[in-house]
């Protein structure tokens, strides 16, 4: 049953338009206005829900911290966590991802095990998602020991959508990884938006406009952006929210 986050994402989608998440990283705080401030503008740039984690977060006390920083404006706040260590009660809701094309089962269904006690502990909304590395070389890739798919093997990508569809996941996350050089392909969007149903999110890699109307035309329902927020802060969140209609 989908809860109060999944449905407001749901309903916002339906409105029309890809959703556009920021992505921040709780042990990179912004030097001037704090993640309040950065929060603030966001909301005002049009994102739809704020991203919190990281491949490499383990301090926890300064993950709270964040969190409730940025739940000042209202938007949700969402985490996305790398480990059972980026899992804290402040937040709205919880990416409660498997790595689907690691080669560790930690990262597939050991980790999920060991945290998801804590997840209903303290209450937060699970939103089920498959998560799929495509490329290799940044830290998601490292640190989830991913076989990463190859950026022009579409088909690939949209077999293990496919897979997460039939396991009832109802979000999938298709990840260059935060820095990546390229976003994922136009081509493996579109590809994974034919046999995949659900809420379909895409990241790593966005940097530009026309890099944003691609893969908001390819079908992805939400685009995560982060390493732009932080080298150009709000403006960078602005124009990718232009380009998506925002």
């Amino acid at each position: 049953m989908a809860g109060k986050v999944e449905e407001r994402l749901l309903s916002e989608r339906k409105e029309g338009g890809t959703l556009l998440f920021m992505l921040v990283d709780s042990e990179n705080r912004p030097p001037e206005g704090g993640l309040a401030g950065l929060a603030e503008a966001a909301k005002a740039a049009g994102v739809s829900a704020i991203l919190v984690g990281g491949s490499s977060a383990t301090d926890q006390a300064a993950l709270s911290e964040a969190v409730s920083d940025l739940k000042k404006p209202g938007l949700p706040v969402v985490l996305f966590p790398g480990n059972i260590t980026g899992v804290v009660p402040e937040a709205d809701a919880i990416l409660f991802t498997s790595l689907l094309n690691s080669e560790n089962p930690y990262y597939i269904t050991q980790a999920q095990a060991l945290g998801a006690p804590t997840v209903l502990k303290l209450g937060l909304e699970p939103l089920p998602t498959g998560y799929v590395i495509i490329g290799e070389g940044t830290s998601a890739w490292f640190v989830g020991s991913a076989r990463g798919i190859p950026r022009d093997k579409p088909k690939i990508a949209a077999a293990y959508s496919l897979a997460a569809r039939f396991l009832g996941m109802r979000f999938v996350y298709l990840e260059a990884g935060s820095g990546a050089p390229a976003p994922v392909t136009p081509e493996t969007v579109a590809a994974v938006r034919r046999v995949y149903d659900g809420f379909l999110i895409v990241g790593g890699g966005i940097r530009d406009a026309q890099a944003a109307r691609s893969l908001s035309a390819a079908g992805a329902d939400a685009l995560v952006v982060g390493t732009l927020v932080e080298e150009r802060g709000a403006g960078g969140l602005q124009d990718i929210a232009r380009a998506l209609g925002g």
